[in-house]
């Protein structure tokens, strides 16, 4: 909830804080009084340095924050000379004033990093500015700049290479002293692409495999003149260049991280008890030099110098000492109940506060326990969906960031990047709001919620004047669907040289209007995180929907999309008898089927009737939880990089063999359109094996239609990251398409030459691609045979998106690329960075196009995915083509045999306004109802 921010103005606030600093000041003088006038015959000689160790100690109470004439300044200490002022007209501005509810429709003017005016900004007040940039907003939505209080940017750094990890230290359990700024690598490629999302500040925190990672710094993500790491840093502590520190200057925040629970256990082969035992003997050795130092300090300033010494102190501790001092803003890596509760202890022993427990994904289930921390209640810092892919998190809820708000605890939404891309830590707001979160702590939970809890509240977080000008210019609502700044300033510098649009439906430019799930969100705390998932098979027959805006349907020969029925006043009718449409169009083409007493009426409220989706990329269905091998079907054996036991001999894997059914990702999809899957075994080199067909409501593989069929497709993967060479990989391809061997293998590739099943080749590299292509074309000169060929994963096909097209090759790619290793760097980004992007450029040169999860917990947001692509395609995909991307091109790719024939029922509009009602199957002759 919002709070007063620590560091507003407010007069009683200044009056404390000008107080302090007058003590500090005036125990100094008296001491320093006292020593001039000290008689020379005392025996007991003062210290020379007398007036510092009064002010030292007297300075040890003074609680951090900006100096009180903070407010005043008129220009920023980030300012960069020659950055000329900006106006910004004619926007709606989401200030994150008035607990996030105040839109002010006008101007910003920003000068010397600086905001100067919010308003009205008339002819008057800008005489008295020289060369002002102009920016029309033309009525766009205008937010602070987005702040991640979780990230890893710059120590965890892409592409992923040898020395550019410096995430964790694996010397020790708790290692306060170390500091994630000596690591911040300034060349990271996702400082621009999280710019592009609008991200401008950062909390750049060390990983979780120690109990205590070390000190975390809060960042600028702008390129510097000075192009150091220090250079990005926001009000960094005062003692980081350099031991002494002026006493009279009230100190800064400092950022540290904890962890708890599985991750600091299983690195270093301990259990939670060790964990725990580690946290308290750190803490009791920072508990013994304060109390030294307390005791030290009462002995100064009582004037009792006699065998005082030096200032008990010490380097590698006193970052944990200003912990219990109240200085540190502690950031807690802990999930579950457990933890937490290990955690609410340890703060009450030891008399400290926690400024946010993180990931927490059982914290929804224990905010009372949360709030008998030490201190202020600590915040709440998690993803929105991201869930279930290890034990700790396997109760993790969507609904977590409303239930907690609805307990009184402040939500903050974070990346943990590169876990999740913070270029759309938006997306995270937005889908904690699409699942109940209120629009207005939605946009704070990435804005001024994060910059209250880092200490930062006094001049980023929020649009008002005197604050730093981190504003972001938005095509559309930053909570619509596929929102992406059209510009975005930091410290008053525009970010992006040459920003592209893609045109928005003007819906986009409202807040979206949410379905209601109070009924899922009680049934999670009911179940503590599992609540029921089976979807129900209505009783009825006959199901009419009413209120249908459109339908979509494949075209039975051609497996296109279309849309074949739309009204403008969304008030057609569609009726469905054992699991088929009988009837639908307007309500008077079927007054028969209308009149049934024993039908089932629902009611889509201008929603649509579309085809049912196809997953692929994660292993779905082939594990519950990917971080517990027990829980999995495992890795196959691979021929190039490992010894292959002899009993298998040349057997090719099949995953139709490790089917696991019933997993809650898979369900999870099912409850949001994802009907069916094709998922093969998984493999971390060459050979993956053949992929199967299977449905994601299915309980077991011996119910009919559980696995529609068994082969799909064959996989292989060809990869700069392999342990052998490319060369060698694709030596081996060769060798297999054109016939060597006699094995099972040689087999399956014996069909693939002969058009029976496709080849997906899992491949990043556009070099690798184009050797592919080249390698196509010689086996089908020499065997007359035409190869049907998808890639997959293909970060870089786009470079070579004419050629793919003219070889009538498929692509699989991922929504949302990122550069996390180098065979993935050159990147298509699309708006803001470029005008196309990845999926529009393959598009539009004929190339049939999949999108593709690699997450299981991502499979229940493909509906948003194929939107998203559709809105970021600048026209160049309509809504049937977007629809195609996740389900009749996907078949066509992996060689889906029978098409699904699946509809899902959608309920409200499109995006975040929708909601699955129910699922069509006439293969079941049934409706479920979700």
């Amino acid at each position: 909830m919002d709070k007063t921010p620590m560091y507003a103005p407010q007069p009683a606030r200044k009056r404390v804080r000008t107080l302090q600093l007058a003590l500090v000041f005036l125990a100094a003088s008296s001491y320093a009084l006292t020593y001039l006038l000290w008689p020379t015959s005392h025996t007991t000689a003062l210290p020379l340095n007398v007036e510092h160790i009064v002010a030292q100690c007297s300075a040890l109470h003074l609680t951090p924050g900006p100096p009180d004439n903070f407010h005043d300044r008129s220009q920023s200490d980030r300012f960069a000379q020659g950055t000329k002022p900006t106006l910004i007209r004619n926007a709606s501005i989401w200030t994150g004033l008035d607990s996030g509810n105040e839109v002010v429709y006008g101007d910003i003017l920003i000068d010397k990093g600086l905001i100067k005016k919010v308003g009205t900004v008339d002819a008057s007040l800008l005489n008295a500015y020289r060369g002002v940039v102009v920016l029309d907003a033309a009525g766009s939505w205008v937010s602070p700049g987005i702040v991640d209080l979780h990230s890893h940017l710059g120590v965890d750094s892409a592409p992923a290479l040898r020395g550019a990890d410096d995430t964790n230290s694996l010397k020790g359990l708790t290692l306060p002293w170390l500091r994630s700024l000596d690591g911040l690598n300034t060349h990271d490629d996702a400082y621009q692409l999280s710019i592009s999302g609008g991200v401008t500040t950062a909390n750049v925190l060390p990983g979780s495999a120690d109990a205590i990672g070390g000190q975390a710094f809060v960042i600028k993500l702008r390129p510097t003149a000075e192009r150091s790491s220090s250079a990005m840093l926001l009000e960094p502590p005062f003692t980081l260049n350099g031991t002494y520190v002026d006493p009279f200057q009230r100190p800064r925040w400092r950022q540290m991280k904890h962890a708890c629970g599985e991750n600091p256990s299983r690195v270093y082969s301990g259990t939670r008890m060790d964990t725990q035992w580690a946290f308290r003997q750190a803490y009791n050795t920072a508990r013994i030099i304060k109390e030294k130092q307390d005791a030290y300090c009462a002995k100064a300033l009582a004037g009792q110098w006699t065998g005082l010494g030096d200032f008990p102190e010490d380097l590698q501790w006193e970052a944990l000492v200003d912990v219990l001092r109240g200085r540190v803003k502690v950031q807690n890596h802990c999930y579950e109940g457990v933890d937490i509760d290990g955690m609410v202890r340890l703060t009450n022993e030891f008399k400290f506060s926690i400024a946010a427990f993180h990931h927490a994904h059982e914290a929804y289930m224990v905010p009372d326990l949360i709030k008998k921390a030490y201190g202020l209640t600590p915040a709440v810092a998690i993803f929105a969906t991201t869930a279930r892919y290890k034990r700790e998190a396997y109760r993790g809820s969507e609904f977590a960031a409303r239930i907690l708000a609805d307990n009184g605890l402040d939500v903050v939404m974070k990346s943990d990047h590169p876990v999740l891309n913070s270029r759309h830590l938006i997306y995270e707001a937005q889908q904690a709001h699409y699942f109940g979160l209120p629009a207005n702590l939605s946009l704070a939970s990435v804005t001024s919620t994060p910059a209250r809890i880092m200490g930062q509240d006094h001049r980023i977080g929020r649009i008002i004047e005197g604050f730093d000008a981190d504003i972001v210019v938005w095509d559309s609502h930053p909570l619509s669907l596929g929102a992406a700044p059209t510009q975005v300033f930091i410290d008053g510098i525009a970010q992006i040289k040459k920003p592209y649009t893609s045109k928005k439906p003007k819906s986009a430019q409202r807040v979206p209007s949410t379905p209601n799930f109070d009924k899922e969100m009680a049934d999670a705390i009911k179940y503590e995180g599992l609540p029921p998932l089976e979807p129900e098979t209505a009783k009825a027959d006959v199901v009419v929907f009413w209120n249908v805006g459109s339908i979509f349907m494949k075209n039975t020969a051609t497996r296109k999309v279309s849309e074949v029925f739309t009204l403008a006043a969304a008030n057609g009718v569609v009726v469905v008898e054992k699991g088929r449409i009988v009837c639908s169009g307007a309500e008077a083409a079927c007054p028969t089927a209308l009149s049934r007493p024993d039908a089932l009426h629902l009611d889509l409220e201008g929603g649509s009737i579309s085809p049912g989706l196809l997953s692929y990329g994660s292993p779905l269905g082939l594990s519950h939880i990917t971080a517990e091998a027990s829980t999995s079907d495992g890795l196959v054996f691979d021929p190039l990089s490992m010894l292959v036991p002899d009993i298998i001999g040349g057997t090719v894997i099949k995953a139709a063999d490790g089917l696991l059914f019933a997993t809650r990702d898979a369900l999870l999809g099912y409850r949001n359109g994802v009907t069916s899957a094709v998922t093969a075994p998984s493999s971390r080199g060459f050979l993956s094996g053949l992929s199967t067909v299977f449905s994601t409501a299915a309980a077991h593989k011996l119910i009919d239609g559980a696995v529609p069929q068994e082969v799909a497709a064959l996989h292989v993967a060809l990869s700069l990251s392999s342990g052998v060479s490319v060369s060698t990989q694709i030596a081996t391809l060769r060798g297999l398409l054109l016939g060597e061997g006699t094995t099972d293998l040689a087999k399956r590739f014996a069909d693939v030459v002969a058009g029976k099943i496709p080849l997906v080749v899992d491949v990043e590299s556009a070099d690798i691609i184009a050797s592919v292509l080249v390698l196509k074309q010689e086996v089908e000169a020499a065997t007359g045979k035409t190869i049907r060929l998808t890639l997959a994963g293909a970060t870089e096909a786009h470079l070579l998106a004419e050629e793919i097209g003219q070889a009538g090759v498929g692509v699989i790619l991922q929504q949302r690329p990122f550069p996390s290793a180098w065979e993935r760097k050159r990147i298509l980004p699309g708006p803001p960075l470029t005008q196309s992007s990845a999926i529009a450029a393959l598009v539009a040169h004929n190339v049939t196009v999949g999108i593709a999860v690699d997450e299981l917990d991502r499979v229940r947001n493909t509906r948003f995915d194929m939107a998203w692509a559709g809105l970021e395609s600048n026209g160049v995909l309509g809504k049937a083509e977007a629809l195609a991307l996740a389900s009749s091109n996907l078949e066509i790719l992996l060689g889906v045999e029978e098409i699904n024939s699946d509809l899902v029922a959608t309920k409200g509009g499109a995006g975040f306004e929708g909601k699955v009602l129910a699922i069509i199957s006439p293969c079941r002759g049934s409706v479920h109802l979700i």
